[in-house]
């Protein structure tokens, strides 16, 4: 009898220990999954938030910094990303024409700021007859700089140039403005020589301007047609539809990475999600 209750007990034993077991590996241990994220440079601060929120639902991403523009959609559609997040519409496109990418926009994420800057007046209402305006010399930049300076009401451009147009297609120029045209990286030099100048966000940075307090006219979304100068997170066009990804992008566009935004970057990247 004895030994048939020694028994009887392990076996209880035994059973307690099986489910307590069971218990533990169903409610202690999480699936994680990790998501390789390809982006540019160091400055990813903006990730921060994005990668605390979703560690929180067991999804561990892990940004792979690249040290130029031509290798992270490379990486992407060989798979060894899941995602990316360092270029706009206008260079994902021509990327995609070039090399026949299966890669597709997911989300929205900024645009970089190409303020209206001055070293003389404090208001672009302050410019006055025949003053100079640096611009970048480059298609897409300068493109952008007589939009924003569309925008700042000083001159109109012909609706059909689209977001890249040329000084040739100003078609209304009231002040008499003369555009002087130099390397992106130039225009901050040339501050004390004219009226104002727009300079690219990064050049901007660099020359110790703060984007967000220092410009008398801030670059916006609303100032361009399309999307080409919106920067983006992107995924192989068969993975577009993951719930996973889809689940970043909306932990992306919070309120955390505009404060980010706003605060660590100064101002130069914008909001480009409603």
């Amino acid at each position: 009898m004895k030994t048939k209750k020694v028994l009887l007990i392990l076996a209880a034993l035994l059973i307690i220990a099986a489910l307590t077991a069971c218990g533990n590996s169903s409610t202690d241990k999480k699936e994680e999954t990790t998501v390789k994220v390809g982006v540019v440079g160091e400055s990813n601060e903006m990730w921060v938030p994005v990668i605390e929120e979703m560690a929180k639902e067991g999804i561990n991403i892990e940004l792979i910094s690249f040290t130029d523009y031509a290798t992270p959609n490379k990486a992407l559609a060989n798979g060894d990303t899941d995602l990316n997040a360092f270029q706009h519409y206008a260079y994902l496109n021509s990327e995609i024409e070039n090399y026949g990418y299966k890669i597709t926009s997911i989300g929205d994420t900024f645009i970089s700021a190409m303020n209206i800057y001055s070293d003389k007046v404090s208001d672009v209402s302050e410019i006055g007859e025949g003053a100079k305006i640096a611009v970048p010399n480059d298609a897409t930049n300068e493109g952008r700089a007589l939009k924003i300076i569309e925008a700042a009401g000083l001159i109109e451009i012909d609706a059909d140039a689209g977001d890249s147009p040329e000084v040739a297609d100003i078609t209304s120029n009231p002040l008499n403005l003369e555009f002087v045209e130099v390397d992106a990286g130039n225009v901050y030099a040339l501050l004390p020589d004219v009226a104002a100048a727009v300079i690219n966000c990064n050049y901007a940075l660099d020359n110790g301007l703060n984007p967000g307090e220092d410009s008398i006219f801030q670059d916006d979304v609303s100032y361009y047609e399309g999307k080409s100068y919106i920067n983006l997170i992107a995924a192989r066009t068969e993975d577009a539809d993951n719930k996973v990804f889809s689940r970043i992008v909306e932990a992306y566009q919070s309120e955390a990475v505009k404060e980010i935004y706003a605060g660590t970057f100064k101002g130069a990247y914008v909001p480009a999600w409603k």
